[in-house]
């Protein structure tokens, strides 16, 4: 078996060949959590803005952008990108930062850029000139009705995203077009692939992020038939704790330490969605392990467990601002918010509060296995899930009752068999 980084430049090399190649006008990129998304996206406006001829990005967010800008003033300084944006935008840091960056709400005020970045709304917006070349990076979180309004803009596109995240999704009732081909609440890669199958996909083997100990966990819960491995091994991550355990949680943390997860089991009990023994304990398990002197070891290095890189994350806005309640002045660089909004980011060690805790049924936004996906790869060394007790047994009394509908494609895995696998992982932690 090759490395993981001779694993993952193979993969990278057959993207770049392609772009130079491929005679079909899109490419798919599927990446598990961590795999170097970002780093590929870079890399292959790199390799097409050197040929000379213009590129157009598509992100999903302002913040992607703003990534992905600064991102790029490292890797190709030379090259010149126009930041398109809405009037009343503000540059931050990372766009100052770009050597050669112009940032206007028009393409025609960005000087020619060899590299035109925006989010999907903004470029839903411009309605002349065509680029030969598009990149849209986190693809899977873009509706296809997004991808719809964009694609006059340009001739071919490298799609690169993540299958197991969340779906787009949506505020209003969107069962009018169930069963179509091109629904516009299915994800830009779905709708790109049913009606291309021919397509070329890739598909990232390694993550960088997740540890040897997380790695096999997510792979098995949320991507069951393509799979991926870690790029460390067993012990090339470790947290420390400099203060001794004095009880309950730092038991629960000195897991998490050893095996890169742990479980705080509370007794089962039905409660209200914003569980004030649930949150409370989120917060207590974040900030008893940033009072515990941690420290991280791995290829980077060793660094103390600040409160920048510790995260809680929860499935509800109202559960988030009940958690945050909890934190004392000192924690508040804790970052605490819900997966939608985590999805993307990276951090040493973080604390869930598992969306089925204390629920008396399993609804489909709570079993969405892309929820669960997001809240467990999130962390480099260890995951600690808060759950209440009597989660499996839900599963079990709850089988779906949502309607089959013709013509819609079978989402693997479902949400019963990614919880019941992470669950079992969790429960057989204090066996090993």
């Amino acid at each position: 078996m090759h490395s993981p980084a001779v694993a993952a430049a193979s993969v990278v090399d057959a993207v770049l060949h392609d772009l130079a190649t491929s005679p079909h006008r899109g490419i798919v990129v599927d990446s598990p959590p961590g795999a170097g998304k970002s780093t590929l996206v870079v890399k292959a406006a790199g390799v097409l803005a050197a040929q000379g001829e213009p590129l157009m990005i598509v992100a999903q967010t302002n913040e992607q952008v703003d990534d992905l800008i600064a991102r790029l003033g490292k890797a190709s300084p030379e090259v010149s990108v126009g930041r398109l944006s809405a009037v009343d935008y503000a540059a931050t840091e990372r766009v100052r930062s770009h050597p050669a960056c112009r940032v206007a709400p028009k393409v025609a005020d960005l000087g020619g850029s060899r590299v035109v970045i925006g989010t999907a709304a903004k470029w839903a917006t411009v309605t002349d000139g065509t680029w030969p070349w598009a990149i849209v990076d986190e693809a899977y979180q873009m509706r296809s009705d997004a991808l719809l309004r964009v694609a006059p803009r340009f001739e071919r596109a490298l799609f690169v995203g993540d299958p197991g995240q969340l779906d787009p999704f949506s505020t209003v009732e969107v069962d009018r077009w169930t069963g179509l081909s091109w629904d516009p609440m299915r994800s830009a890669v779905a709708v790109l692939l049913r009606h291309n199958p021919d397509l070329p996909v890739h598909r990232l083997p390694v993550s960088w992020r997740l540890p040897a100990s997380a790695a096999p966990v997510v792979a098995q819960a949320f991507y069951p038939f393509t799979g991926f491995r870690a790029g460390t091994e067993p012990g090339d991550r470790t947290l420390a704790f400099g203060a001794p355990a004095a009880g309950e949680l730092d038991a629960v943390l000195d897991m998490a330490a050893t095996t890169g997860w742990g479980l705080h089991e509370l007794p089962a009990r039905f409660t209200v969605r914003t569980d004030a023994e649930a949150a409370a304990a989120c917060a207590d398990l974040a900030v008893r392990a940033l009072a515990r002197d941690g420290v991280t070891g791995s290829e980077s290095g060793t660094h103390p467990l600040t409160a920048e890189r510790i995260a809680i994350g929860a499935a509800h806005r109202d559960q988030v601002a009940a958690i945050r309640s909890f934190l004392p002045p000192d924690a508040t660089d804790i970052t605490v918010d819900t997966a939608n909004r985590l999805q993307g980011r990276e951090y040493d060690l973080t604390v869930v509060l598992h969306p089925l805790s204390g629920r008396q049924d399993a609804t489909a936004f709570h079993l969405e296995s892309g929820r669960l996906c997001v809240l467990t790869s999130r962390h480099r060394h260890a995951c600690v899930v808060v759950a209440r007790a009597g989660i499996a047994e839900l599963l079990d009394a709850h089988p779906s009752t949502e309607p089959v509908h013709l013509g819609v494609p079978v989402k693997f895995p479902d949400g019963w068999e990614a919880n019941q696998s992470v669950l079992a992982h969790l429960a057989g932690l204090g066996q090993k």
